[in-house]
């Protein structure tokens, strides 16, 4: 017997197919189809797959009595209630390393993009505006690189930055002393030294705000900032605010508070570039998710370790 598993997130027709290959599948991506197929089907459910923006709440693994693992398609996995998974004996398991690249990637497109204007380029272009009548767009090169979040996705967006031979700052709980980057041990102090502040640090509530009006007074008029996240760590009213008046130079997000629909503070803004949340999708880091999130599950279910637990 197939052990049965509810997705409760986005999959597409192949990665459904291979998946079904292993598991009974009961797929409902929709808030009301889970709602739906837990009431339906909850009593044999023994598996959740999920991604950290929709989770899993407590209400929910209460409603599935024979629920034994839960999977993030993904490194985050903010929006699962683990202690409650914890106090059930329910297993947690993610994507740790898989978008990993993808992400880094997203991200150092968003910093050249928002510090040249890509966008709004193009967009004179089409209408016919030559460069004689536009203001100059900065170097990326040379500028000082503040990461927020030097975990994994942090590290590799270091990695990427020093091509372009910029300073490397970083702020952390703690420092990573076998890496060669300068330590912050506090964000203002990070912000007024850095050029570009990039995040990269975990959602939920310990993160929540932490990029709010002060921090962006310290980013400064010559300031960017990226964000390829979460929404929730970046104050939006206040971004909206700094990006109005020119208190920061500009943004580049792929994540808002206000997901999946746009940030309507924002949209108006010619100073902001916005993606929306793609910066770990993939065909190589989708398949590389699901590849995990089936190793972690027959893992766990023949009675083995995992490959990357929470």
């Amino acid at each position: 017997m197939k052990p049965v598993l509810l997705a409760i997130t986005t999959l597409t027709d192949a990665h459904r197919a291979h998946i079904a290959q292993s598991f009974e599948l009961v797929y409902a991506p929709e808030p009301a189809q889970a709602r739906e197929a837990i009431a339906r089907e909850g009593a044999r459910v023994q598996a959740v797959l999920t991604i950290g923006s929709i989770g899993l709440t407590a209400a929910q693994m209460d409603a599935l009595p024979a629920l034994a693992l839960v999977c993030a398609l993904g490194a985050g996995y903010e929006n699962i209630d683990i202690a409650h998974a914890r106090t059930r004996g329910i297993a947690v398991a993610n994507g740790a390393g898989t978008n990993d690249d993808c992400v880094a990637d997203h991200a150092f497109g968003l910093l050249i993009a928002t510090l040249r204007g890509i966008p709004r380029l193009d967009a004179l272009t089409r209408e016919g505006v030559w460069r004689t009548a536009l203001a100059l767009p900065p170097n990326v090169s040379h500028k000082r690189l503040g990461i927020l979040g030097l975990g994994t996705i942090g590290r590799k967006i270091a990695q990427r930055a020093l091509g372009f031979e910029m300073e490397i700052g970083y702020h952390n709980r703690t420092p990573q002393d076998a890496l060669p980057y300068r330590y912050f041990g506090g964000l203002e102090a990070l912000a007024a030294w850095c050029d570009v502040l990039v995040i990269a640090t975990p959602g939920g509530p310990q993160t929540r705000h932490l990029v709010d009006a002060r921090i962006l007074r310290a980013l400064g008029e010559r300031g960017w900032l990226v964000n390829i996240a979460r929404g929730s760590v970046v104050d939006t009213a206040a971004l909206a605010e700094a990006l109005r008046t020119h208190a920061i130079a500009g943004a580049g997000l792929d994540v808002y508070e206000s997901e999946p629909a746009a940030p309507a503070e924002l949209i108006g803004l010619p100073n902001v570039v916005l993606t929306p949340h793609v910066a770990g999708w993939s065909p190589e880091a989708v398949q590389n998710s699901v590849d995990r999130f089936i190793a972690n599950a027959t893992r766990h279910f023949a009675g083995q370790p995992m490959v990357s637990p929470v």
